[in-house]
């Protein structure tokens, strides 16, 4: 069962998203010697990656122990601006000191096939039979698509493979993401969703029918691991089933 947390603002949201990052990082490097995340792309993680650069995060954490990879990437060259990798280049990686080795960049640059098969084939190489991910972050579109999970598209329903490469009309470009079957296999998935226009796509997601071929979000299902909803009260205001404000564990 998905827990939801509540806070009252983006600055709160960003704060909690962080320090369960460096939580959970901290706590596998100290078990496994390493901690491996899948970073969201898109404006709500932005001020989460700058927050981690902070001596208040970034000074808790060896950063040579953590591995970067990607929920999804466009495909463009890695210094485009709307390259996940770049943001996530310039507001945090720049600033922490992750060894170049340890950077996972899905080259969407590439033919986008390709770069797929690249991408799996690497994953594969890394974690063996299972994309055990200690953190997949996560966000939400107002459409309820996440990663490069759109509506309708075929890598929604995906059981085998962990990457694919998609047209996606809505945005009129090529993307590749992680398939639900390489997501669900985590550890943990934290979604982080900010805004009133995701309002009443939100309630749809967590408290509507089951439809993840027109709500990808709802295909985000961890097998055994942790599936956790972090939300601003702006996106939280359509919900039915608050019992309270910042109402935490549902």
């Amino acid at each position: 069962m998905a827990e939801i947390e509540i806070f009252p603002g983006r600055l709160e949201l960003a704060q909690a998203a962080a320090e369960q990052f460096i939580g959970l990082a901290a706590r596998a490097v100290a078990s496994r010697g390493r901690f491996t995340v899948a970073l969201a792309g898109g404006s709500t993680p932005r001020p989460v990656y700058s927050l981690l650069t902070t001596e208040a995060f970034a000074g808790r954490l060896d950063w040579s122990r953590v591995h970067i990879f990607w929920g999804d990437e466009r495909c463009v060259s890695p210094d485009d601006p709307q390259s996940n990798y770049r943001m996530a280049r310039e507001t945090l990686l720049d600033a922490v000191g992750v060894p170049p080795g340890n950077i996972h960049r899905i080259r969407g640059e590439d033919d986008p096939r390709r770069a797929a098969a690249a991408y799996e084939q690497e994953l594969r190489e890394f974690f063996g039979h299972s994309a055990g991910f200690d953190l997949v972050l996560l966000g939400m579109g107002a459409d309820g698509h996440t990663a490069s999970l759109f509506p309708g598209l075929a890598a929604v329903t995906e059981g085998s493979r962990w990457v694919m490469a998609q047209y996606v009309e809505a945005v009129s470009m090529w993307r590749i993401t992680l398939t639900p079957a390489a997501i669900n296999a985590a550890e943990n998935v934290t979604f982080i969703v900010s805004g009133a226009d995701k309002a009443e796509r939100l309630r749809e997601v967590l408290e509507g029918p089951s439809r993840p071929e027109a709500l990808p979000a709802q295909a985000i299902k961890p097998i055994s691991g942790r599936l956790l909803w972090l939300v601003d009260e702006a996106a939280a205001a359509s919900l039915t089933r608050r019992r309270e404000e910042n109402q935490r564990g549902w």
